[in-house]
């Protein structure tokens, strides 16, 4: 009796020191990034401007991109860039495979459950892609019809919301989705304003044939996701942020990615990157 309680006892150290050891391994992140002496982010790749593949170098650049590289030089490691899908981004980072999302993510209640999120990084608002000529003037048209967007992201719950008997076919990218709606198989398709407007400037002379419903389906503050609990590393992501935005850099970026001279020609900032803005 006595040895079984001994053992028992023994066995229960045991794994609890295991338990410390592990936590201890893994409880610092920003430590593990600097010792490996690389920074894994995780990417879209297909949502130009904020990550896509450059047709001259083949290599992915964009707005996030350089984000991205900003807080990798603060740590003083090389960034390591790694294409995911829509649907994979946040299991990615919940395993370990990248260390920090840079992924066009939206920052909602739902996702706060499972990751944490920086500072907004960008505001866009969702909106609906439609043929000219196909007799659909507001959303509530779409009703009994069937859109197509991407699988994975807030772009089908908000569509389903907006209305609700709608039919949606979901693709694993952006530009399928709009490939989807030029062949005809859906009457419309729901993205971020910012990706419509760019696939629209990207129509040249057939832009006539498309138009961008005027409501919002809803207002996505973007930012960058992070591992659940990594306050160190959150804390620098932050503050690499903020001093973007103090320095002038911020407004710099904005208007190399999206401003007046870009296709997307969006003629001001409408927002600063300083707060914890959350859907809804």
């Amino acid at each position: 009796m006595h040895l079984n309680r001994r053992l028992l006892t023994s066995s229960l150290l045991a794994l609890t020191a295991s338990f410390l050891g592990l936590g201890l391994a893994h409880a610092d992140q920003l430590d593990d990034i600097k010792k490996k002496g690389e920074l894994v982010v995780g990417v879209l790749g297909t949502d130009e401007p904020n990550s896509f593949i450059d047709p001259k170098t083949r290599e992915i650049i964009g707005y996030e991109v350089d984000l991205a590289q900003a807080i990798a030089k603060k740590i003083g490691v090389k960034l390591q860039i790694k294409q995911l899908a829509v649907a994979a981004r946040i299991p990615e980072l919940q395993q370990g495979h990248v260390d920090l999302l840079a992924a066009s993510l939206t920052h909602n209640k739902e996702r706060e459950a499972v990751i944490d999120f920086s500072l907004t990084t960008f505001v866009t608002g969702q909106k609906v892609l439609v043929k000219s000529d196909s007799g659909i003037k507001n959303v509530a048209d779409l009703a009994g019809k069937k859109v197509v967007t991407i699988k994975g992201g807030t772009q089908e719950p908000n569509i389903r919301k907006a209305v609700p008997n709608v039919d949606v076919v979901t693709f694993e990218t952006g530009p399928q989705a709009f490939q989807a709606l030029q062949q005809g198989k859906g009457v419309a398709f729901v993205n971020d304003e910012v990706s419509l407007l760019d696939q629209h400037a990207k129509l040249g002379a057939a832009q006539a044939q498309y138009t961008i419903l005027p409501q919002n389906l809803s207002v996505e503050p973007l930012a960058l996701g992070i591992k659940k609990g990594e306050s160190k590393f959150k804390a620098l992501i932050d503050g690499v942020l903020r001093e973007l935005e103090k320095g002038g850099e911020a407004e710099k970026l904005f208007v190399k990615w999206y401003g007046p001279a870009t296709k997307l020609k969006f003629p001001s900032r409408t927002f600063k990157i300083d707060s914890d803005k959350v859907e809804g």
